[in-house]
């Protein structure tokens, strides 16, 4: 493989990477709810991630963090939101209805992308899109979940879906002035601000019941929020949003195979060919890819 072919790769693999670390998010979320609130989870996975954060930008740029610009703050605010609004769904809808709809935000954002920056995707995109939209109702959808999600929390599953959008595209954009991890950084402090008044607002105790609570929020902080969320933000920068948004569908394949092991819950043929039809739509993706937007490297 030639350099420039390797360079070219670079960008949609560390996307693809971030996103398989996001897959352990939910599973993640279910083991630590028996300490803390959804909530609160979210609140110590920012906090334990910040100091982290912190060191490696001293570590990588041997500066500290560049000043923070108005979409990195945008952006944090977009995805904490879509984390509380999706915590929120998941406890009045089904967890069905609500993972194929956040799903919807992480396909649109080509979309948005599209209208904002003029970053039209290659005509094959548009089958990936259709392809990875029938893969996750299949894989969300097809478990044969009892029980019918409210209307009310496919809303809130579905304004979380919108944010999802928002923040990939506001993180694409920030990153023009921001290197990736001082993106991740000041996303997280945003984020660990919102998180805050998240749990004030649901009326969640911000310590755990044990000191063992703490373990889940750590393991979502090192693997989901600096390994996970940094690799998507830094892949951004050298990969169309499009793209970008079809390569992190592989979350739900991820969270749907690692529960099979973890809580013995086998998928069912729907949604084997749903995981399937996400993974092709990954594949379609790659074979035309637009030229993403020049970012300053890292």
């Amino acid at each position: 493989m030639s350099q420039a072919s390797a360079q070219n790769w670079k960008g949609p693999l560390t996307v693809f990477a971030g996103g398989v670390c996001i897959g352990f998010a939910p599973v993640g979320l279910r083991l630590g709810l028996d300490d803390l609130g959804p909530q609160a989870i979210a609140f110590w996975r920012y906090l334990f991630a910040l100091p982290i954060l912190l060191v490696l930008v001293f570590a990588i740029n041997k500066r500290r963090p560049a000043r923070p610009n108005i979409l990195v703050i945008l952006a944090g605010i977009f995805f904490a939101l879509d984390i509380a609004l999706w915590h929120w769904g998941l406890s009045i809808t089904t967890v069905a209805n609500a993972t194929f709809l956040v799903s919807l935000g992480n396909l649109g954002v080509g979309f948005l992308a599209w209208i904002v920056m003029r970053e039209r995707p290659a005509p094959l995109w548009f089958l990936a899109i259709l392809v990875a939209i029938i893969g996750a109702a299949g894989l969300s959808l097809g478990g044969g979940e009892t029980g019918k999600g409210v209307l009310r929390g496919d809303l809130l599953a579905l304004a979380a879906a919108c944010l999802v959008s928002a923040y990939m595209l506001c993180s694409k954009l920030a990153r023009k002035s921001l290197s990736g991890i001082e993106t991740i950084f000041w996303l997280t402090l945003v984020e660990l601000c919102v998180g805050a008044f998240c749990v004030k607002l649901a009326g969640e105790n911000f310590m755990p019941s044990t000191p063992s609570g703490f373990i889940v929020p750590l393991f979502l902080a090192i693997v989901v929020q600096v390994a996970g969320q940094g690799l998507i933000i830094t892949g951004l920068g050298n990969t169309p949003a499009s793209i970008a948004g079809v390569l992190v569908v592989v979350q739900p394949v991820i969270a749907a195979a690692i529960a099979w092991s973890l809580f013995d819950e086998p998928l069912t043929m729907i949604q084997l060919g749903g995981g399937l039809l996400i993974l092709l739509a990954i594949w379609l993706s790659q074979i035309q890819r637009p030229k993403p937007a020049a970012i300053p490297a890292d």
